[in-house]
C-alpha cells in the first residue's frame, strides 16, 4: 500500500514539474523561448550547467511543449533553464476544458524530468524529518519488511521493497504512525 502511494506521490511530482514548475526569475543565463525559434543563448540550453546533454534535451522538449501548447489556445509561459514551467496557483486552470485538450493533444512533447532537475527542486529534509525517515525504515526493517530500503543521507533515495508479505502489511501497520499513517484508519467516506 505504501509504495504505491510512494508510486503515486512519484507520478505526481513528476507531472506537478512539468505543469507547475518552480520557475523565478533570478536574473540569470535564459533559455531561449518557444516564440524565438529555439535560437540556442545559454549554457544551460547546450547542457553545459551541471545536467549534461539530459537537461539540455529535457528544455527544448519543454520548449516544444510550450510551443505546441500555444499553437492549441493556451497562453502558456516560457519555461526557465532547467525546463520548469510556471503555470501559477490557479486550481481552476487544470479543470478547464481547452487546457485539457491542449495538454493530451501536446503530452507527446513532455518527456521525463531529468534526474538533476528533479533532484534540484525537491526541497532539503530537515535534520527531524530525516531522523524520521530513519526511525521508520528501521521499524519497517525489525517488523516483517526486512528488505525495506535505508534512506540516503539526505532522506530521500528509497528503492524498491516487497509491500505483498504479510510481514510487510503488519510492518506497515505497526510503523505507519511514525510517518502519520494511523495505524488503524477510521471510516471511509462517499
Amino acid at each position: 500500500m505504501r509504495t504505491n502511494r510512494v508510486l503515486l506521490a512519484a507520478a505526481a511530482s513528476v507531472m506537478a514539474l512539468a505543469l507547475a514548475g518552480c520557475g523565478s526569475d533570478d536574473g540569470g543565463p535564459k533559455v531561449p523561448t518557444a516564440a524565438s525559434g529555439g535560437a540556442a543563448t545559454s549554457s544551460a540550453a547546450s547542457g553545459e550547467q551541471g545536467g549534461g546533454g539530459d537537461v539540455a534535451a529535457y528544455v527544448q522538449a519543454q520548449r516544444a511543449y510550450v510551443k505546441c501548447l500555444r499553437e492549441n489556445g493556451v497562453d502558456a509561459p516560457d519555461p526557465d533553464d532547467k525546463g520548469n514551467i510556471d503555470f501559477g496557483d490557479d486550481p481552476a486552470l487544470k479543470k478547464d476544458a481547452e487546457f485539457q485538450a491542449a495538454t493530451e493533444k501536446c503530452a507527446d512533447h513532455l518527456r521525463a524530468v531529468p534526474e538533476s532537475v528533479e533532484k534540484g527542486n525537491q526541497t532539503e529534509l530537515t535534520a527531524e524529518q530525516i531522523k524520521v525517515k530513519q526511525q521508520y525504515a528501521k521499524c519497517m526493517q525489525e517488523n516483517g519488511a526486512s528488505d525495506f530500503p535505508d534512506p540516503g543521507p539526505d532522506g530521500l533515495g528509497q528503492g524498491e521493497w516487497d509491500q505483498s508479505s504479510a510481514g510487510a502489511k503488519r510492518a506497515i501497520r505497526i510503523c505507519g504512525p511514525i510517518v502519520g499513517v494511523p495505524a488503524t484508519p477510521g471510516p471511509g467516506k462517499g
